[in-house]
């Protein structure tokens, strides 16, 4: 026989014997709401299913998180949050390298939201200023300023974004292994006259190149080529601060 239902607090469901939920807040909220995009990939989330899984009604939801807007941007928040811990370290190039793999970190330990982070980390209403404050400081430290700033900073946010959310892409969810077949028989069936130079080197792009994948980062990250990334970032930040010493 079930148990019945007893209140516990505003909009809130449980049933007698049951372990006491924990209190509703908005950070309760934003880590189920997480837990379901980890475990069910973004297109799965809806508030209604957040809403079953807290074991409220949707309209407790909404006391503390008004909409799928905000829902979106305090879960990037969320994963983000320990982005920009302070380097004790004093160059800025390590500052910079310990913010690209802090990021990619991130990302990594919720690889189902990396389409969220793309887009949400670039203009998002739940984001803190310090971080901001945190890539415009190391930036500061490298020597830029003015016009060099703004064009370091944008660059900075380009790479964070850019390398990590194309890396941790979603897969196609309806029948993967045969769209994992597909890519990989055209990349055999390559024409070698058209495409020469792809043709000479598909044994070294094929699967660890963007285009040329059948797995995102989940199972064959692209540790490599992004430490080359970052170093390639970090050196045309070296000499662009150069550059505006002169």
């Amino acid at each position: 026989m079930q148990g019945k239902t007893v209140a516990t607090q505003p909009g809130r469901r449980t049933r007698r014997g049951a372990p006491p939920a924990p209190a509703l807040n908005r950070e309760v909220i934003i880590a189920a709401a997480l837990g379901i995009i980890d475990e069910d990939g973004l297109d799965a989330f809806s508030l209604r299913a957040l809403a079953q899984k807290l074991g409220v009604y949707p309209t407790a939801v909404y006391w503390y998180v008004p909409n799928r807007n905000e829902m979106m941007a305090g879960i990037v928040a969320h994963i983000l949050g320990k982005v920009s811990v302070k380097s004790r370290r004093r160059e800025w190039q390590q500052s910079l390298r310990d913010l690209f793999d802090n990021f990619r970190a991130a990302v990594a330990a919720h690889p189902n939201a990396a389409p969220l982070i793309g887009t949400a980390v670039v203009s998002n209403t739940a984001m803190d200023f310090g971080f901001v404050e945190h890539v415009l400081s190391i930036l500061s430290r490298a020597g830029l300023s003015g016009a060099d700033l703004v064009a370091g900073y944008n660059s900075i946010i380009a790479t964070l974004v850019g390398f990590s959310a194309q890396e941790y892409a979603s897969m196609p969810k309806e029948d993967p292994m045969a769209w994992q077949v597909i890519v990989q028989k055209r990349l055999l069936e390559l024409d070698q006259n058209a495409f020469p130079i792809l043709a000479a080197n598909l044994r070294l792009l094929s699967n660890k190149a963007f285009i040329l994948r059948w797995q995102n980062g989940v199972e064959a990250p692209l540790e490599s080529s992004y430490l080359t990334y970052i170093t390639i970032v970090i050196d045309g930040i070296d000499a662009l601060a150069k550059r505006s010493a002169k």
